[in-house]
């Protein structure tokens, strides 16, 4: 009884793409967003969620 048949080609084309793909996430964490753009990017959204709360009617979870 002879093993699965493969077409080599294409199994070399998927392990290419599983090498590049490993590659490229090493590669966004190596040179990923600076620091500096992360942080105000944070404090942005912390300002609009401030800004978002404070626009509330209620802040109890009661029904009125």
């Amino acid at each position: 009884m002879p093993g699965k048949v493969i077409n080599l080609r294409k199994a070399r084309k998927q392990k290419l793409r599983r090498d590049r793909e490993t590659e490229a996430e090493a590669n966004r964490v190596k040179h990923g967003q600076p620091t500096s753009l992360r942080r105000a990017a944070e404090k942005q959204n912390e300002t609009e969620r401030k800004l978002h709360e404070n626009h509330r009617l209620s802040t109890s979870d009661e029904p009125d």
